[in-house]
């Protein structure tokens, strides 16, 4: 069993990290780390515990102790959930103190020499620990997720590029409240309402998915272009996707290219992994964010409404996931679990 840290583990992705892992059969939660005013409390007085689950006993009692390298002792593996305002120097601090640090934050998610891994995609990035342990002379790494919406968008896209190639994509998301982490948005604003802005939230979605869906060293060279929106459902990020195809694709077949896509984690049966990381649901009138983002617990992105996009001249979908398990904590675990069976832990 690895023991592991987990940073942030007062917030909300924090908590599902610390929610996730409880009888992880590869890591235990030894340590967790927060900010000042958390350390020293219990863990139960620190996170005002906000999942639907009880809070772990076995994390229930412990000791916040400070997002410090020096302050964290005697782990194996440090899952990041900080607030990306403070993420990079702390990671960086805890990379260089020998730790792998597997992030959730987007401090380095584009740095050329860190791989930003949905496993099932470009689980062949982790090259790139190499470069980086040698460019920056630190014996630990830094290995981080995907912004959730991305995460979410990427899953089916993967299968369409391989079997039918992209030359640009248009993204419309309608992404849950819980994506702003707590407190989040302010009743007054949200409720009764759609707000048709998430700072940053367009810019990751485009560069994130050219990083990704591109190899170690060169990004996809397709055009992205993303309108992201904040609506009132509690988790689960909901796509409406567009994709201009290089070969000529038939919706039947761009369904059964997603049906039968499974990636390393699947042939690994790594812990985490979806035994269908896309599902594709044939009902006229789903996906629905209530009823299908737990498919998979969680870990899959659901796939509806394929049809011909008649302006782009290729097909058209919706696309559905949650957005903390998969979104965040849970590929973050899935991120480690690929590490661990890679031998970089």
């Amino acid at each position: 069993m690895l023991k592991a840290a987990v940073l942030g583990a007062t917030g909300n992705v924090g908590q599902i990290f610390v929610q996730l892992l409880d009888g992880h059969p590869w890591f235990e939660v030894t340590t967790v780390a927060a900010s000042e005013r958390s350390k020293g409390r219990t863990y139960n007085e620190a996170s005002r515990w906000r999942q639907s689950t009880p809070i772990p006993e076995a994390v229930a009692q412990m000791e916040v102790v400070d997002i410090d390298s020096r302050a964290v002792k005697d782990v194996d593996i440090v899952f990041s959930a900080l607030p990306s305002a403070v993420a990079g120097k702390v990671e960086e601090d805890f990379a260089s103190a020998g730790y792998v640090v597997v992030s959730n934050a987007s401090a380095h998610r584009m740095d050329p020499d860190v791989p930003m891994l949905n496993p099932e995609i470009n689980c062949s990035h982790v090259s790139l620990i190499e470069e980086q342990r040698r460019k920056r002379k630190w014996d630990g790494a830094i290995v981080t997720n995907p912004n959730c919406s991305t995460t979410v968008l990427t899953l089916p896209l993967k299968p369409i590029f391989d079997e039918f190639g992209i030359n640009s994509l248009i993204v419309s998301t309608m992404q849950a409240i819980s994506g702003a982490g707590y407190p989040g948005v302010a009743s007054l604003d949200i409720v009764d309402n759609v707000i048709p802005f998430i700072g940053g939230e367009e810019n990751k979605m485009e560069t994130e998915t050219q990083k990704i869906l591109g190899t170690a060293s060169k990004p996809a060279d397709f055009k992205v272009s993303s309108s992201c929106h904040r609506v009132s459902t509690i988790d689960g990020h909901m796509e409406a996707v567009f994709v201009e195809t290089k070969k000529k694709a038939e919706p039947n077949a761009v369904a059964e290219a997603m049906e039968n896509f499974v990636g390393e984690p699947q042939k690994l049966k790594l812990p985490s992994a979806p035994e269908k990381p896309v599902i594709v649901t044939w009902e006229k009138d789903r996906p629905q964010t209530r009823l299908d983002r737990m498919e998979g617990k969680g870990m899959s992105t659901v796939v509806g409404r394929i049809r011909k996009d008649p302006v782009l001249g290729g097909v058209k979908f919706i696309a559905l996931g949650h957005n903390t398990i998969r979104g965040a904590a849970g590929c973050g675990i899935l991120n480690a679990e690929y590490l661990k069976v890679k031998k970089f832990i």
